[in-house]
């Protein structure tokens, strides 16, 4: 990945429940923030025209969906994500599913993100599920996978950042949810890192929701994420 500017760095989550208010989001932001994600609550609400919008206006856009269907179903939807002039889309880290993604976007310029153990388990909820490792093991094993179906990166905790940039190199992008400044609560986040850390851990982009839209000033916050990504 090119070296980016530190605003370019951070990703929004429009964790929203409607429309209206993620444009009151958006126009309280500004220029502090050039790129937001779109994810499923905002976009049963609506947010697949306003994402389309959001694109349109000159944002980047992460639409947070998660995909995974068979294949045929996950290739088709794909392409009409790669239609609204979305930057990422998530699909979760099945050989066939991010296979199918990447057949989906084709030439456009729509970036694969596979999710390889969400941020908010653990290695107990993973053996609560059926699964015979842990989240170190899983990790690695499924961004290894999405490596070799080609996806452009993953969406992992910073936990595992650093290992997974020494197994991978630096040809995949690495998005990094569960991002809390030091001041701020973990919420349902249960693998996080400050800002600043997940950037030296070899982050590509960071994705903070709760803690910027939920500030008595949003664009402060920000602005204090993005000083904080500079710094590291």
């Amino acid at each position: 990945m090119p070296i980016l500017d530190p605003r370019d760095r951070l990703i929004v989550a429009l964790d929203l429940p409607s429309v209206s208010e993620a444009e009151a989001m958006v126009a309280r932001l500004g220029e502090a923030v050039t790129f937001y994600k779109v994810g499923m609550e905002l976009t049963y609400a609506g947010g697949l025209d306003f994402a389309r919008d959001l694109a349109r206006s000159g944002k980047k856009v992460f639409l947070d969906l998660k995909l995974h269907d068979i294949g045929t179903t996950v290739e088709k939807a794909t392409a009409r994500v790669a239609d609204l002039g979305a930057t990422y889309l998530t699909v979760h880290a099945f050989p066939q599913t991010m296979k199918a993604a990447v057949r989906g976007k084709g030439s456009s310029p729509l970036r694969i993100l596979a999710v390889t153990v969400m941020t908010s388990y653990d290695d107990a909820d993973l053996v609560e599920a059926g699964y015979a490792m842990g989240v170190k093991d899983l990790v690695a094993r499924r961004a290894l996978q999405a490596r070799e179906a080609g996806v452009d990166g993953l969406i992992l905790s910073p936990e595992e950042v650093g290992a997974m940039r020494a197994l991978l190199g630096p040809g995949m992008d690495l998005v990094t949810p569960g991002i809390r400044p030091a001041s701020a609560e973990k919420g349902d986040q249960k693998r996080v890192m400050t800002p600043a850390d997940a950037i030296r851990a070899g982050a590509d982009r960071l994705v903070v929701g709760r803690p910027i839209t939920q500030a008595a000033d949003p664009k402060a916050a920000a602005e204090a994420v993005v000083k904080d990504i500079a710094a590291a």
